[in-house]
């Protein structure tokens, strides 16, 4: 190889495994916010807002969505932060139950008005998968 070609060769640094599984997880947490934000555009979504005509529709509901929609958002953090063993086990558990959550959403959502949903939860489950994967074959010593 000469010198010039050997120039032109970018270097790519290997990434920790510990940030991959935090920026799956950011993502994550972004497209949730997404997909609830443009939810506001579906037609009559903010009436239902105002009249209490929602799915969040008492106090335990909204306390029980606010925990499960942390989740990720934590996972951020304790992805970076936990021994490989523990942080291996969450991501995995937690991982997994987000696919599948994720994946009802989808095929519960399949209306000409949610498809933005149905995509965002698709997309969203195909990260989780990447978690539970990168999680799975965590680098040994």
């Amino acid at each position: 190889m000469d010198i010039k070609q050997n120039s032109n060769m970018l270097k790519n640094e290997e990434v920790n495994i510990k940030i991959k599984l935090a920026f799956l997880w950011a993502a994550v947490t972004l497209c949730y916010l997404y997909g609830d934000y443009f939810e506001l555009y579906v037609p009559r979504k903010t009436e239902g807002l105002i009249n209490g005509d929602n799915l969040l529709d008492s106090p335990m509901k909204l306390l029980f969505a606010s925990i499960l929609l942390a989740i990720p958002a934590v996972m951020v953090f304790l992805s970076v932060i936990l021994k490989p063993k523990v942080n291996r086990i969450l991501n995995i558990l937690f991982g997994i139950f987000f696919t599948a959550i994720m994946l009802l959403i989808a095929f519960t959502s399949l209306t000409p008005w949610r498809s933005f949903y149905v995509f965002l939860a698709l997309l969203e489950s195909i990260i989780t998968s990447l978690i539970v994967v990168y999680a799975w074959k965590w680098p040994k010593n």
